[in-house]
């Protein structure tokens, strides 16, 4: 079976269902990123969120699904070994990006909030999370069938926290 007869079965598996037939991904991967930018928002006004902030980890896309409630978490977690790669590369790159923002914000939080300038930790968790937010647009409009990413420049911009 060619990979486009493959791909084409695979969208008919995912009809009628949260995942995109555009491309055999799921938005619900991004609630992941959504639970890390709702902490991140509360830091400033509680810096002992960051701790929480902490625990949260960088998970894969089908380990999300699997431990997820998803209706659809089966079909979800086997789709991805379809997706093409023309979404697929862009997709992970995009994922790899947005892991690094949380890792090193996480980072400089710890020392911002050490030092005990309010403003500081409220400018470096909004940043930090205006960043996730673009990426996570970026992810979304490629769940949906876009294959515009961001320019090297505009990644480098939203990785300078």
């Amino acid at each position: 079976m060619s990979a486009d007869d493959d791909f084409a079965l695979w969208q008919k598996k995912v009809e009628g269902t949260n995942i995109s037939s555009a491309t055999l991904l799921a938005t619900d991967y991004l609630n992941h990123f959504n639970e890390i930018v709702m902490l991140l928002e509360m830091v400033p006004d509680m810096p002992d969120m960051l701790e929480d902030c902490q625990e949260w980890a960088p998970k894969g896309y089908q380990q999300h699904f699997h431990d997820s409630a998803f209706s659809d978490r089966e079909l979800a977690i086997e789709a991805y070994d379809h997706v093409p790669d023309k979404f697929r590369r862009p997709f992970e790159e995009t994922i790899e990006h947005m892991n690094a923002v949380v890792l090193r914000a996480n980072e400089q939080l710890a020392v911002v909030i050490n030092e005990g300038n309010p403003e500081i930790i409220r400018m470096t968790a909004n940043s930090t999370t205006a960043a996730l937010q673009r990426f996570m647009d970026v992810a979304s409009s490629i769940i949906h069938g876009s294959a515009k990413t961001m320019s090297q420049d505009e990644i480098d911009a939203a990785m300078a926290l």
